[in-house]
């Protein structure tokens, strides 16, 4: 038992050590431009919506499924804020609001047809990519709207409040290094109290060595990251909202029924219905918070460009599902974890970066990209062989 606990937690976590590696292969190939604080901030904002994409994307991997249409529901909403704002003069609240609606009737109309028509998901996303991206250039009428208020640019290109200080040759925002103490702290005492709760039932535990490396591997990149932003302009507010959104779904996939609806529909949805769970049910809301979290994302997106575009979002759907994958869900669905997905998304984020810093095209990026998807899946699949 000690022994698969040993292997399971090294494959969880092997993902951390990815995203080192990869970075740490960048800042050779750059020269360190990888690692300037204003390349984290860019990296932090650039990753924004897709971490949000994944976050939603996971609950539908975990079904065994995916959804193709994300990034034309984020070019939708954020054509329906652009015009609200730009051509009818209606309050920013009043956009965000219908935008976030828009994403919501989208992820229904999907729902409805997957969990109650029993259409494959493939299809009907598929049906949505194409009418929400016919949509957004009917809407725009294939022109770019903005530039939109300071005030909603906030949400996707603001910082929260700061309190710098001068420290070495620059300066310091007390502010994030607060945070990291915090979020380390929080780290810690977390970790102690799952060990604590695994003795208590005489669960199974992992050797002290793997946990010490493991703690050692997040707060590394933890402090790292937010010592970075602190040498720039403090932390974005675009990372506030990952970190909401990340805490409330890891909370509903790990500690809600919810959540372990989704778990056992993928692992094997005759049994789930058996054990009365109703699957259609689950199908629905997953595909209608996918919309809803694909609205969030595309109000991110316009509001750090400033603008609403025909083409934002394109191939975003591809990101997302490779985060999926990247972080460790099974292919087949039933396995996955919020934390990898944002890892997962994180990896693709560093490599995209990366690329990117080097000079490579973005033809070489897109095969970079999928030998890393394929990559992945395929260390998934030939895994589950040797177990079976």
């Amino acid at each position: 038992m000690e022994n698969k606990r040993v292997n399971l937690d090294m494959k969880q976590y092997g993902m951390f050590i990815a995203l080192i590696v990869i970075y740490l292969i960048f800042a050779l190939l750059t020269g360190g431009k990888n690692l300037t604080p204003m390349n984290i901030n860019n990296l932090v904002m650039q990753n924004g919506y897709v971490v949000i994409l994944a976050i939603g994307m996971l609950l539908c991997v975990l079904t065994g499924n995916v959804d193709l249409g994300v990034g034309s529901v984020v070019a939708l909403c954020g054509a329906t804020a652009g015009i609200m704002m730009m051509d009818l003069k209606m309050n920013m609240w009043v956009a965000i609001l219908a935008a976030l609606v828009i994403g919501l009737l989208v992820g229904m109309f999907a729902g409805f047809f997957i969990a109650y028509l029993s259409i494959p998901p493939f299809v009907v996303t598929l049906a949505t990519m194409l009418m929400g991206r016919g949509l957004t250039y009917t809407l725009l009428q294939a022109q770019t709207k903005g530039p939109l208020p300071t005030e909603y640019n906030f949400i996707g290109a603001g910082f929260l409040p700061t309190y710098k200080i001068f420290f070495g040759d620059g300066i310091l925002d007390l502010v994030s290094i607060a945070v990291a103490i915090i979020a380390s702290a929080a780290l810690i005492w977390s970790e102690l109290r799952e060990i604590k709760t695994k003795k208590k039932y005489n669960f199974a535990l992992a050797p002290a060595w793997q946990t010490v490396l493991k703690v050692a591997i997040e707060l590394f990149i933890l402090w790292f990251f937010l010592y970075k932003l602190a040498r720039y302009n403090g932390l974005p507010f675009v990372l506030l909202i990952m970190v909401v959104l990340i805490a409330i779904y890891a909370f509903v996939t790990t500690k809600t029924v919810a959540g372990r609806q989704i778990y056992a529909l993928g692992g094997n949805r005759k049994a789930a219905n058996l054990s009365g769970i109703d699957t259609n049910k689950v199908f629905f809301w997953v595909y209608t918070n996918m919309g809803v979290l694909s609205a969030i994302a595309g109000i991110v997106l316009s509001a750090r460009n400033g603008s609403s575009t025909p083409k934002a979002g394109d191939g975003f759907e591809m990101d997302a599902i490779a985060s999926c994958y990247i972080g460790g869900a099974a292919v087949a669905g039933g396995s996955g974890t919020i934390l990898g997905a944002v890892v997962g998304a994180f990896v693709m984020g560093v490599l995209n970066n990366g690329m990117s810093l080097f000079g490579w095209s973005t033809d070489i990026q897109k095969i970079v990209k999928g030998a890393v998807l394929l990559g992945a899946v395929t260390v998934d699949v030939m895994s589950k062989r040797k177990k079976n």
